[in-house]
């Protein structure tokens, strides 16, 4: 039985959550922050016939999560999505790649990425690495220009507010390095909560790349956040060359993620 959850599911949803809550910290954090009455999230859940919690699906604006431990109502949670596609779709491989049996739905573009943990920071920040700031609202615009710019990157119209969102909420920020006044380097979170976040939009100018700039940002977010904060990290990548810098800052791959966008 799937149905939609509320403030009363709460206890018994986080239990379940927090069985892996790495994999789990997008939807932590978007309950923690905006509850399950909302215009823009929404959040089900599906209960066995002894009615304990077996999986769970988020709305957050037109982007779903979802997450299973074991076999799950995949039907039942795709007759749920949008019917004009592309859906765009998130969540642990093994888990999201059974919606491509569903042939009434249409995903977006198909992009499968390592999912790595940090719980303890490797480097210490260099005393003449370049300075650091914290974003803020005033900053949006030129985040979203330096993002614009990673052809990796797919920038939909609901990203500026979704950014916005995020530092309202304060469930996501980004570091800058910046020069002449053009941030030329950054590296933000997401899915903020009480116990980790998501590093999100490491990316760096194409102009300015090969000068170790991405690792000084991101050390210096990894300071805030872990050592003071005391929070996990976690990311996801695709590229081997990126993956062995995450890996020297001191994460470690758990498993796979699967996008669909």
């Amino acid at each position: 039985m799937i149905r939609k959850l509320n403030n009363q599911d709460h206890a018994k949803v986080f239990s379940f959550l927090k069985e892996e809550p790495s994999f789990n910290l997008f939807i932590i954090g978007d309950i923690e922050a905006f509850g399950y009455e909302t215009e823009f999230q929404q959040i089900w859940g599906e209960f066995d016939e002894k009615l304990n919690l077996i999986s769970v699906m988020l709305r957050f604006h037109d982007s779903y999560l979802v997450y299973a431990k074991e076999a799950f109502d995949v039907e039942g949670y795709a007759r749920l999505l949008p019917v004009e596609g592309p859906v765009q779709l998130s969540g642990k491989s093994e888990v999201v790649e059974k919606f491509e049996t569903q042939s009434f739905i249409q995903l977006g573009e198909k992009k499968k990425m390592y999912f790595a943990e940090c719980r303890s920071k490797s480097h210490a920040k260099d005393p003449d690495s370049r300075p650091v700031h914290l974003a803020d609202f005033e900053d949006v615009d030129r985040i979203m220009e330096l993002r614009s710019r990673i052809k990796e990157f797919v920038i939909t119209p609901s990203r500026r507010d979704i950014l916005v969102q995020a530092m309202k909420s304060k469930t996501g920020r980004t570091y800058y390095i910046e020069e002449n006044g053009q941030m030329i380097s950054a590296a933000g979170t997401a899915a903020e909560n009480s116990i980790s976040a998501m590093i999100v939009g490491v990316c760096t100018h194409p102009e300015h790349r090969n000068k170790g700039l991405a690792s000084e940002t991101l050390i210096a977010l990894m300071e805030d956040l872990m050592e003071i904060e005391k929070k996990t990290l976690c990311l996801f990548y695709d590229n081997p060359a990126a993956g062995s810098i995450y890996h020297r800052l001191g994460f470690k791959d758990i498993g796979k993620w699967t996008m669909y966008r």
